[in-house]
């Protein structure tokens, strides 16, 4: 069999080990065998041993993934920063992509088409930012396209120039390994003017400053950045459609799980073909590859472009017992909200207005992170960059130094809000406008040793179109519940739990928290907290922020994950890595929310109290 790209239609990456992976390969999956989706692994090798790397090529054989994108993923950390025993003796070789990309060929030949990373602006490397150059990065991916590549797809990108130019210098290089190559351009749907100007910090991506304009002018309303951000990507899809293609052109689309503005680009690009024989809407895909029995052939599949899940399926109970057909039956659980959670059916069917839930989700016209509603599809999705440090070990200790003490810690958070320092490992930006209106009661916490990583102030009713607080369209009004979340002792928790559960204001306090060890308590574990809501002309309530005891204890996972990132800084049984490691050992993560909006100091009041 040659090797060819197989036209593929989900991305699942698969990295992380435990729990994670096997999540990412269940999905890969259910794309693949359940829902005929054409799936392509992401396989990060990082500090990966071998037989985590067989593990996920096997399973992605049998379950019949033949894609897989070979990356190498956060960068590898000198030997000095690891304890060695937590590494096996099979992990040796698996330091960069390439040689993931010759394992993977020596192993299974051309069973598998693979893929590599490629920078149109540079990789950068935050340590030397002066290398960011696709010139620098070109004998390291000529490297991996001899090594058995079948196909190049990009970072992110917002200036076509730069990645015409990019396309070019592969095309034209000497080496002539790009002359044929699939290069599939990585583009990423304007969904929010925060999360745009993050994530191309955090990929080192340019923005025009033609484009920033034209979102600067509307950056306070989120359905306007919304449609000037499809206007932007349709119009950059039509700039590489022009453009001569040694093959079929493709598209790669970061959606992060929100699919309105990715399902506006497509239609308005016409970049899937719809027939007309049918009576809903149905997308042909041409050329799709179906693997059979270990052989392959082209064949065309019907799929319907409309969310089947739960609608248009049958609704059993648990209590009738066997199941005769699970693709066209639904327990009931995933016809309504569920007792123990969401599930995926649940936040397909709210997605398309189904039901009261439906009719309030408003997570992919104002997506929020991790204070959006957990039963989002987008719940957790900022960037898709995980748990990380975002910087690498020589800027990390550049800027946090060496803690041997709390008040080191303190100092780090206390720099950060004072403006000293552009970040801290919870936080890879400087302080909002916002958070400087309470800058000084935050600082009053920190001093304390209650290290705050998110907040927010009281707002009662300001314009939409205020020049801090604002949002949404104009002409509204929006409101703001205040707010604190901050790690603390053990034994400060104790004694601040009394304090909060004794208050003459205890109707007016919701509080979370959460420890390493996954202890939960909370003041009302299951209640809904809206914290941030709107008013706007011909518009239901809308309400983006939620915090809930779900996202908060997704969120404390990945909280305290961070610490043991910063703890692997430091040499093992150093007494920075040793005071890191207590820390995340001892400490726990609490969110404090004031339901008195109309009252600013109440919050920090009762925080204040001996």
């Amino acid at each position: 069999m040659s090797r060819a790209l197989r036209p593929f239609f989900v991305n699942v990456t698969w990295g992380a080990g435990g729990s994670t992976a096997t999540k990412s390969l269940e999905l890969a999956e259910m794309c693949q065998r359940q829902l005929g989706l054409t799936t392509c692994l992401h396989l990060t090798c990082t500090n990966m041993n071998k037989s985590l790397i067989d593990s996920a090529l096997e399973r992605a054989k049998a379950i019949g993934v033949r894609n897989i994108l070979a990356l190498r993923g956060d960068p590898p950390r000198n030997e000095e920063y690891f304890d060695k025993g937590e590494l096996e003796d099979d992990s040796a070789g698996f330091v960069r992509a390439v040689d993931l990309v010759k394992y993977i060929k020596k192993k299974y030949g051309d069973y598998f088409c693979i893929g590599v990373a490629a920078y149109p602006e540079g990789h950068a490397d935050s340590s030397h930012p002066e290398t960011q150059d696709p010139k620098v990065d070109l004998p390291y991916l000529i490297e991996k396209t001899k090594a058995g590549a079948d196909f190049i797809m990009t970072q992110l990108f917002f200036d076509v120039k730069a990645y015409e130019d990019f396309e070019d210098l592969l095309r034209n290089d000497e080496s002539g390994v790009f002359k044929t190559i699939p290069i599939i351009p990585g583009l990423m749907p304007i969904q929010s003017y925060q999360i745009l100007r993050r994530t191309t910090k955090l990929s080192h991506a340019s923005l025009p400053e033609v484009l920033l304009s034209r979102l600067d002018a509307v950056r306070g309303d989120d359905e306007a950045v919304k449609a000037v951000g499809v206007d932007i990507l349709s119009e950059i899809v039509g700039e590489l459609q022009k453009r001569k293609s040694t093959g079929p052109r493709g598209f790669h689309f970061y959606t992060l799980n929100l699919e309105k503005a990715v399902s506006q680009i497509i239609e308005r690009c016409h970049l899937l073909k719809v027939t007309e024989d049918s009576d809903e809407d149905v997308i042909e895909v041409v050329e799709e590859i179906s693997v059979i029995n270990g052989t392959s052939k082209p064949r065309k599949a019907r799929a319907s472009s409309v969310h089947s899940d739960p609608r248009n399926r049958v609704i059993v109970t648990k209590s009738s017992g066997h199941r005769s057909n699970s693709i066209y039956e639904a327990l009931e659980t995933d016809a309504g909200l569920p007792t123990d959670g969401p599930t995926r059916a649940v936040a397909l069917a709210i997605s398309e207005g189904e039901g009261t839930l439906g009719r309030e989700a408003t997570w992919d016209d104002f997506p929020n992170g991790r204070w959006g509603d957990a039963r989002s599809p987008a719940f957790g999705q900022i960037d898709g960059y995980g748990v990380s440090l975002h910087v690498s070990v020589p800027e990390a200790i550049r800027m946090w130094g060496h803690p041997t003490s709390s008040a080191d810690i303190s100092a780090v958070f206390q720099r950060h809000l004072s403006g000293e320092l552009a970040q801290i490992p919870w936080s890879e930006e400087g302080l909002s406008q916002e958070t400087g209106t309470i800058t000084k009661e935050l600082l009053e916490l920190n001093k304390k040793g209650w290290w705050t990583v998110a907040s927010q102030p009281a707002v009662n009713g300001l314009p939409s179109s205020h020049g801090i607080f604002g949002w949404g369209p104009r002409n509204g009004f929006v409101f703001q519940k205040p707010f604190v979340e901050f790690f603390l002792p053990s034994n400060d928790w104790t004694n601040l739990k009394k304090k909060l559960e004794s208050s003459t204001s205890t109707e007016d306090i919701t509080y979370f928290a959460c420890n390493s060890q996954d202890e939960f308590e909370s003041s009302d574990g299951k209640s809904l907290n809206p914290v941030t809501w709107g008013i706007f002309p011909g518009k239901e309530i809308v309400s983006p922020t939620i915090i809930e005891g779900v996202s908060f204890r997704s969120w404390a996972e990945e909280a305290f994950a961070i610490w043991r990132e910063w703890q692997r800084v430091y040499k093992p049984g150093s007494e920075s890595a040793n005071l890191l490691g207590k820390v995340a050992q001892d400490y726990w993560l609490v969110n404090i929310i004031c339901h008195e909006y109309r009252d600013a100091g109440m919050l920090w009041r009762l925080l204040g109290q001996e």
